[in-house]
């Protein structure tokens, strides 16, 4: 995974197919201006100015097809921006619940990608949540796990982990091993 963090990353973040609504995530430090470049919201306010955790109703325009005769729509859609550092990734993160049409994903993500992002790679938004110190590696590891899980049972072990009891288990062992030792070595 290598890339720096500090460039400002998107990827549609619901499986790929038709349904309903499909979300793509941008986060980074230029995630708020990069956005603001297609998002109309319906309010009229500017996307900068809006309440972090809540969402607005929005026109997303690609406001780079003058070619085309202006400003083209892409879609309609919910927009949340979510600021640092309360968000997944501890990182400022804006997200588009568009219609969930796979077109209409990957042609908001490729004007995402035309504005100033690049395409987040498989994992990094749960890797930036780690190293942002959101997250614990036992944590990043039960993302994964939660995902692919394919039984109940898969999925309860892996949402324990999730809520870090893995790692407060781990560290009380840790803690009982120190004791020993001091008591061991004050013997």
């Amino acid at each position: 995974m290598g890339a720096p963090t500090a460039d400002t990353i998107c990827a549609i973040a619901t499986p790929v197919g038709e349904g309903g609504i499909g979300i793509l995530r941008l986060s980074g430090e230029k995630a708020v201006e990069i956005a603001s470049r297609l998002v109309r919201l319906r309010s009229g306010r500017s996307l900068g100015s809006v309440r972090s955790h809540h969402l607005y109703h929005a026109d997303i325009l690609d406001g780079g097809a003058a070619d085309r005769g202006g400003p083209q729509a892409l879609d309609e859609s919910l927009v949340v921006v979510m600021r640092a550092p309360r968000s997944y990734t501890g990182e400022d993160v804006v997200e588009f619940h568009c219609h969930g049409g796979p077109l209409v994903l990957q042609t908001v993500g490729e004007a995402l990608v035309r504005n100033g992002a690049r395409t987040a790679e498989p994992g990094e938004f749960t890797k930036r949540a780690f190293l942002n110190g959101r997250i614990d590696l036992t944590q990043a590891e039960a993302v994964a796990d939660l995902i692919h899980s394919r039984t109940e049972l898969a999925l309860n072990a892996a949402n324990e982990q999730l809520a870090g009891k893995l790692s407060q288990r781990i560290n009380q062992l840790r803690d009982d091993m120190m004791n020993i030792l001091a008591h061991v070595e004050a013997h």
